[in-house]
């Protein structure tokens, strides 16, 4: 079949970590996130959290001041986040849980459990004129509640895929974002995925053909410490084109 094209999204977040480790400016995410897009990235993903621990507000709306690609605001459905979102109008917003105490966001949004919080955050982020994509498992029903809530985007969860070791297990969870995104896109959802990809496991996602969009960071961010950032996602979109190559 002929798939559409696979964008790359670049989470720029623990450029600004390894920032906050010392204080003071540098390293730059923003500088960070031009050397992405000059070197293939087809547009920007940071994560502004409750407690600030990567991205601060005033690198949101740098981003969104110097950007050229599309800037995708990941964020809590809090309304200090769609305060933030109005008033500095990204191209996207991924809603996606947040607790204080996780490293990492840790699986998909609850948006059958939380449908009736969740609702008016999408309708009024849209009527700004912002994409709202929701940050998800890999199952069918999520896929009906999302379209059921009126959002147009979901990004699959790909973490679990990335971290089972075993490869029966590895395969299943593979199958689970088949299906998803199948029965997803076949009900008028965009399918986007990511967390945890890697150079080994991205190709079999981007072999997907209902995805279009993968979004990745904190193992981009890892390798450039031994290859340099634009190198890394040079090496990742050849990554993707390879997977994308697989489907028939």
């Amino acid at each position: 079949m002929n798939a559409p094209p696979l964008r790359l999204g670049v989470n720029i977040d623990h450029v600004a970590t390894v920032r906050n480790a010392r204080g003071g400016f540098h390293p730059d995410p923003i500088r960070a996130a031009n050397m992405a897009v000059l070197a293939g990235a087809d547009g920007i993903t940071a994560h502004l959290r409750e407690d600030r621990r990567h991205i601060r507000d005033q690198d949101m709306e740098r981003l969104k001041r110097n950007l050229f690609v599309p800037l995708n605001f990941e964020m809590a459905a809090t309304a200090e986040m769609v305060e933030i979102a109005t008033r500095i109008r990204p191209n996207a917003c991924c809603l996606v849980p947040e607790k204080r105490e996780e490293r990492t966001t840790e699986g998909g949004l609850d948006i059958i459990g939380q449908g009736a919080h969740l609702r008016p955050v999408i309708q009024e982020l849209k009527d700004l004129g912002i994409r709202v994509s929701l940050f998800v498992e890999p199952e069918v029903e999520v896929m009906d509640a999302a379209c059921e809530l009126g959002a147009p985007v979901v990004e699959l969860h790909t973490g679990t895929y990335c971290e089972v070791g075993d490869e029966e297990e590895r395969a299943h969870e593979l199958e689970r974002l088949r299906r998803a995104a199948e029965h997803g896109a076949k009900i008028g959802l965009e399918i986007h995925a990511g967390h945890g990809l890697s150079f080994d496991t991205v190709r079999p996602v981007a072999a997907i053909p209902q995805i279009v969009e993968l979004n990745i960071g904190h193992f981009l961010v890892g390798e450039a410490i031994f290859m340099g950032l634009d190198e890394a996602v040079r090496c990742m979109r050849v990554a993707m084109d390879e997977g994308r190559a697989q489907i028939t």
